[in-house]
């Protein structure tokens, strides 16, 4: 059973790790987005000028456009990978609790049965001495 629960303790401490790993990439792709919303957010306007420069800002904002569209995918998926990294390391951990339980209960038994072997050794010894001590007096009250 140690064996059993040494095993779940990788399983639920290496997927802990791929959680805390796939966080890390969800905030950095969040990050990202946040990024590329703001630039987008604070691109100026057409005020005056050529055809050819208001083209030019044009396919800059439709280019970081696409680049925000395409993180916010990456986003949600590293927000998928992150939920299902978390349902994972939940049930590895729910695993590994069942396993500490059943070593706790194993071990409360063996500390009853201890204590219940100590009690009837020593209800044994008071029972010898008490005759030890019956016989040198001969049996009498």
């Amino acid at each position: 059973m140690l064996a059993v629960a040494r095993v779940r303790g990788v399983r639920e401490q290496d997927s802990r790790i791929g959680l805390r790993q796939a966080l890390h990439e969800q905030r950095a792709h969040e990050a990202r987005v946040d990024e590329l919303r703001r630039r987008l957010e604070s691109a100026g306007t057409f005020g005056s000028g050529s055809s050819g420069l208001f083209l030019v800002l044009r396919a800059s904002l439709d280019a970081l456009g696409a680049s925000l569209r395409a993180a916010e995918e990456q986003a949600a998926g590293s927000r998928t990978v992150s939920e299902s990294a978390y349902a994972h390391w939940q049930h590895d951990k729910a695993r590994l609790a069942s396993v500490e339980v059943l070593l706790e209960r194993r071990a409360e038994a063996r500390r009853v049965e201890a204590a219940r072997r100590e009690s009837r050794d020593l209800d044994e010894m008071s029972v010898q001495a008490w005759q030890r001590r019956r016989s040198r007096t001969g049996g009498e009250r």
